[in-house]
């Protein structure tokens, strides 16, 4: 049958055994591959923080850079994440000819939107990066990382996009080791360009291409090769007007969760620019990059309950979804409140890890403080939104993608400078607001909605839904 673990080594069933562990050898490989994913970014900013005499200004300039790397991943989320459940939903009917299809197409998808984002890049960068907040110091050194890293979006878009067609099968390790290559290759390239080679920030650029070329090849060998379930066909490549629409459709929730992530940082550097100068602006990079270092667990276990969800949606086991949504919602909620307790009690330690000196410790120290209080709300922000994606509930996902970030985060980020004496500290604490606001109205308005779908307190065993249920699309 689809999904025995019999048929491929390494390869999960959902439809038997215990849900939790099921999640968890998905989730598991996941969450580390996620936190692996971080160093691609992350060792870059850790590196350019410490170039000889121009860290700072170097740090801050490719923070500038985020808004568009984001924005590029927010494509990977708007077909990877829009097709790998529905490619899921079919596994778990048995229709393994539209599972194919659908991971053709999705794969198609994002080629085309990598080389359009590439070539958009290219002929814009320099006015978009003044948009997002570049001042003359910080310009140069966001033109070297930024020129290069766009280059490779077409890897990006495969290796991050595609991957999870990979773990939806239920190779959760070979879904890790996409990343663990790339992450490791990175690490290693890295010193080598930035000092070795003294290509400075355009030299970490390089070392992220080369690593995400690699990791995507990964992908594409897997996907074409023997041990995979699913495989990418050239046949599945031909689009079909109502597939696309069913994975933009599912996507548009992924996709304006980081593109909205995006607008948040342009916003915020901008608003930073003007109210406290590129110290602020480096600063909010270090806490950008510490939230990601804390949210990527998070990412991975609820990524990771995803295709058990999606698997027995479409089986209707709704016992086990039901299982599966408390499981991933009581995780989260403790993890959390765990990350949180080591920010407060520790910011040094985190902020350190980028820049030591004395005026971003000193400032960045209160800045931590306000920008991660309240963080366990963030998990139900999380554990709804992975819920409404698996079980095909786009419109949904998609509101409250938009609920929380473009109507509480942005006008929040505008307006509380300007009141009660803020400043640039209002900035930092329209971050909380919206993870208490968005949280609980995207976490309770899943309970309301779905737990009586699943024929939670109603008796029901699991089964028996009309296909009119399945999936909301």
């Amino acid at each position: 049958m689809f999904g025995g673990r019999s048929m491929r080594t390494q390869q999960t069933d959902f439809s038997h055994g215990s849900v939790y562990r099921n999640i968890l050898e998905v989730a598991v490989p996941m969450t580390v591959a996620q936190c692996l994913n971080l160093l691609y970014n992350i060792v870059d900013r850790i590196y350019i923080g410490r170039i000889p005499g121009s860290g700072s200004l170097a740090l801050s300039g490719v923070g500038l850079c985020f808004p568009i790397i984001t924005m590029i991943t927010a494509f990977t989320y708007l077909f990877g994440n829009g097709g790998a459940p529905l490619c899921a939903i079919q596994r778990g009917k048995g229709d393994r000819k539209e599972a194919e299809a659908i991971m053709g197409n999705t794969f198609v998808l994002l080629v085309a939107c990598g080389l359009v984002l590439m070539l958009i890049g290219l002929c814009f960068y320099e006015p978009i990066l003044y948009l997002f907040g570049a001042s003359e110091n910080t310009l140069p050194y966001a033109e070297e990382y930024i020129t290069i890293y766009l280059l490779g979006t077409v890897f990006v878009m495969i290796s991050v996009g595609m991957n999870p067609f990979i773990s939806g099968q239920g190779f959760g390790r070979t879904s890790m080791m996409t990343v663990l290559i790339g992450a490791l290759l990175n690490i290693i390239l890295d010193p080598v360009f930035i000092f070795l080679l003294d290509l400075g920030v355009r030299g970490a650029a390089i070392a992220t291409i080369l690593s995400q070329g690699v990791s995507a090849l990964w992908v594409l060998a897997f996907l074409r090769g023997k041990r995979a379930e699913l495989h990418l066909k050239r046949e599945a490549f031909r689009l079909k007007a109502r597939r696309v629409r069913e994975i933009v459709s599912l996507g548009v929730s992924g996709f304006v969760m980081a593109f909205t992530n995006s607008l948040v940082q342009i916003v915020c550097n901008a608003t930073l620019q003007q109210y406290g100068g590129d110290l602020y602006v480096g600063i909010m990079t270090i806490l950008n990059s510490v939230r990601e270092i804390f949210t990527m667990p998070l990412q991975g276990l609820t990524n990771g309950a995803s295709p058990v969800m999606s698997y027995n949606y479409g089986e209707r086991a709704y016992k086990r979804v039901r299982q599966a949504i408390i499981f991933v919602s009581v995780g989260a909620v403790i993890y959390t409140m765990t990350a949180w307790g080591l920010v407060r009690f520790f910011p040094d330690a985190f902020i350190r890890i980028f820049d030591g000196s004395g005026t971003m410790l000193e400032k960045g120290r209160e800045a931590m403080h306000i920008y991660f209080f309240g963080f366990c709300f963030m998990a139900l922000q999380f554990a709804g939104q992975s819920v409404f994606v698996a079980l095909g509930k786009a419109g949904r996902a998609t509101f409250f993608s938009l609920f929380r970030k473009v109507i509480i985060v942005v006008p929040l980020t505008i307006l509380l400078p300007r009141l009660f004496g803020l400043g640039v500290y209002g900035v930092f604490w329209a971050e909380p607001i919206s993870n208490l606001l968005g949280g609980l109205a995207s976490y309770l308005t899943m309970l309301a909605t779905v737990l009586p779908e699943l024929g939670f307190g109603k008796g029901a065993k699991g089964k028996g839904k009309t296909e009119d249920s399945i999936p909301e699309i």
